[in-house]
């Protein structure tokens, strides 16, 4: 498989030979040996558009003719200025203010940076916890890590992590009573947060932090019906910033550019990456309202933040060519169509098999929950390893796809989690359906 031990790279896991990756083309990977990976989840939901796409390639080799990088304590840059204008153009609600990052977690650590000084800056220093959701990931930093709700990437680190609360998932298919309505639970899990800001005090809590669509810790589950509706209402009415992430399921990838806009709501801050560069270079961002930030700029005179590669030249021009193609080249729009296409040969293959208890997601973001009994949805045990089973048999028939577990309690429980390029045609979908039935019989 042209495989090659890491001996001077720290290897996500030890005593593991990765193939040598030598090219891509579509939606396809390609080793040193020649041997081709359908990419199904688009690495971690990163690849929209593929591999290889000429015009990404060629905005990127231009900008480099032009400058790589000038840092922005001494210049700002014309993609950089371009591609904030085209996110405010596209962005829900009142999001007008644009901060270019290198990826997700440090988006996520600027959101919960400026929503702090947002109220630093309002006089009410009091309001400095955050909450957010059990089985939630917000990323690897420290502050993203004690922002996210998953026990196992968490405990290593606990002493050193920020104190942060954490009401239950939206999650009807684990949570909802027998006979309980999407609606009805809906209203249920949202009035959780509510009841939180009540403990713990409104005048303490600065902000509430969800994934629009759950991600990587959850596999793809979509919101409840009205659930954010309800969330914007008790945020509103207790002066609490919501901070919507869609660094995983944003950029198109639900079927519409932000996921949250088949919510109904939009939010005080958000954050986005993976697919705002589509792999073709490392960034993101946070967004945030003038009502967020103009305070902070009448009593401070700036955000006190930075990095040395935030508004990147060569990585906005790279983020503004995706971002065209998804918005003016109507790949987002096909993100929808083709995910239906996707969901309903999953329904097709996987609906009836005795180990899957759910499908579920939203345009070309789609799960299957792993179970050992369909009718209890009762969990293969952690120490079965039934997703990283998944995973190499996966690899081994030639697919690419993101299993994960820990998916019904943060310890038990198996996911599969999909996100193809947004370029995928029917008939790969069926060689990704087969290939994946593949994985499942041979790891189970």
């Amino acid at each position: 498989m042209g495989e090659r031990a890491m001996n001077h790279i720290l290897p996500r896991a030890e005593g593991v030979r990765l193939p040598v990756v030598a090219g891509g083309e579509g939606c396809y990977l390609i080793d040193t040996e020649g041997r081709r990976y359908l990419d199904g989840s688009g690495g971690a939901a990163v690849s929209c558009l593929g591999h290889g796409d000429p015009d990404i390639i060629a905005a990127i080799k231009a900008q480099l003719d032009r400058v790589a990088f000038a840092h922005t304590g001494f210049f700002t840059s014309e993609p950089a200025e371009a591609l904030a204008d085209l996110l405010v153009e596209t962005a829900p609600g009142d999001l007008s203010r644009v901060y270019f990052l290198s990826g997700g977690s440090e988006a996520a650590e600027t959101a919960i940076k400026i929503a702090r000084q947002h109220w630093v800056a309002r006089g009410e220093p009091g309001r400095h916890r955050l909450i957010a959701r059990e089985q939630s990931y917000h990323g690897n930093t420290l502050g993203a890590l004690a922002a996210g709700g998953n026990p196992a990437r968490k405990a290593p680190y606990a002493p050193l992590l920020a104190e942060m609360h954490h009401i239950p998932p939206c999650h009807h298919y684990r949570h909802g009573e027998p006979g309980e309505s999407a609606e009805d639970y809906g209203r249920r899990a949202a009035d959780a947060l509510e009841a939180e800001i009540l403990r713990l005090g409104p005048e303490t809590v600065m902000a509430f932090m969800a994934e629009t669509v759950s991600g990587a810790t959850l596999g793809c589950v979509p919101p409840a019906p009205g659930y954010f509706r309800r969330i914007r209402e008790i945020c509103d009415r207790y002066g609490v910033l919501l901070i919507l992430d869609e660094v995983m399921c944003g950029m198109g990838r639900t079927g519409t550019l932000w996921a949250c806009e088949q919510d109904g709501v939009a939010p005080d801050i958000a954050t986005i990456a993976k697919g705002l560069g589509g792999g073709y270079q490392p960034i993101g961002a946070m967004l945030c309202t003038e009502a967020v930030y103009a305070p902070i700029v009448e009593a401070h005179g700036a955000f006190q933040h930075g990095h040395t590669y935030i508004g990147h030249p060569t990585a906005t021009a790279a983020g503004l060519a995706v971002l065209t193609k998804l918005t003016r080249g109507g790949l987002a729009a096909r993100a929808a169509e083709i995910g239906a296409v996707l969901r309903e040969k999953l329904e097709a293959r996987f609906g009836q098999h005795p180990n899957v208890g759910d499908i579920r997601g939203r345009g070309m973001f789609q799960g299957i929950e792993i179970v050992a009994d369909r009718e209890s949805k009762a969990p293969f045990p952690r120490a079965r390893g039934v997703a990283p089973k998944i995973k190499k048999a996966a690899m081994r028939a030639g697919l690419i796809c993101y299993p994960a577990q820990g998916t019904a309690d943060g310890q038990a429980g198996d996911h599969v989690l999909l996100a193809p390029p947004f370029i995928i045609e029917p008939s790969q979908i069926d060689e990704l359906t087969d290939k994946l039935e593949t994985a499942i019989t041979e790891a189970i």
